[in-house]
């Protein structure tokens, strides 16, 4: 993990980012928050709390199911980059590792690989690139002509992970990388997720559900509810939090999940927000 200097801009910041799907459902209510370059972030949240649509909304994707941004803005290294179209938002260096991982079932390990490089220019270093996600996925080197739908879901993963990779992003969005995979499974991921952030440099804003290993890897973390923030911070501090440890890291204290205690809990969150 890295840290950027003092003062530096952060890569990627969100002003007061409001989100409506098919012109009425408000989904994002005045959302913000930062992504220095370099580090890994991580979004926390119940389900519907809006953390894919954050995704989304700095993809470009939300066009796919009738969403825009309809207040607020995105930036990306000081650029404007909300309503671009996504084929442009990915050749300036975004990459979405959508959930539920998507890989090309009926092309091979190899081909959906170099589907990620569709938009990059230097043709020549691919092979290159090929063996550098190799080098971290070996599983995918054995398999690289084998059709991807025949891969277990931790391969699917991998595969998905090598194929944002090929694009060579500075900033990888990664929603819910852990869903549906053995414990086992998860931890090699998160590991590899690391690694590429240690190595490449690449900053990574993750949205997860297992806020237990998302802290334990992240620099930095929000908390989202309803559509907004409303709690933030290192991602150590947060880890020690006692809400967050209560009601996403079940480590509260024997007797105290009641129904009075999430009713308070939600009434403090309303009040920071």
């Amino acid at each position: 993990m890295r840290s950027a200097a003092p003062g530096d801009p952060p890569l990627l910041e969100l002003n007061n980012v409001e989100v409506r799907y098919d012109d009425v459902i408000l989904v994002l209510r005045g959302l913000s928050l930062a992504v220095a370059e370099g580090c890994i972030v991580a979004l926390l949240g119940a389900n519907g709390a809006g953390k894919s649509t954050t995704l989304k909304a700095i993809s470009g994707l939300l066009y796919v199911e009738d969403g825009e941004v309809s207040d607020g803005s995105i930036h990306f290294d000081g650029q404007e980059i909300q309503g671009l179209p996504t084929d442009r938002i990915v050749r300036m260096g975004i990459f979405q590792v959508v959930e539920g991982r998507r890989v090309f079932e009926h092309l091979t390990v190899r081909e959906n690989l170099l589907a990620g490089a569709h938009t990059r220019s230097d043709r020549g270093a691919l092979s290159a690139d090929l063996d550098r996600v190799y080098g971290y996925f070996p599983r995918l080197g054995e398999r690289h002509r084998q059709d991807a739908g025949y891969l277990s879901g931790g391969e699917q993963q991998m595969l998905a992970l090598g194929r944002a990779l090929m694009a060579r992003p500075r900033l990888m969005l990664l929603d819910e990388p852990s869903l549906g995979l053995a414990p086992m499974l998860v931890r090699g991921i998160f590991d590899i997720i690391q690694r590429v952030n240690r190595e490449e440099g690449t900053t990574i804003l993750l949205v997860e559900q297992n806020a237990r290993i998302a802290l334990g890897i992240a620099d930095h973390a929000y908390v989202m509810e309803n559509g907004r923030v409303v709690l933030d911070g290192p991602a150590d501090e947060l880890s020690a939090n006692e809400d967050v440890r209560e009601f996403y890291l079940g480590l509260g204290d024997v007797g105290r999940r009641s129904y009075r205690d999430v009713k308070h809990y939600r009434r403090r969150k309303r009040w920071l927000s």
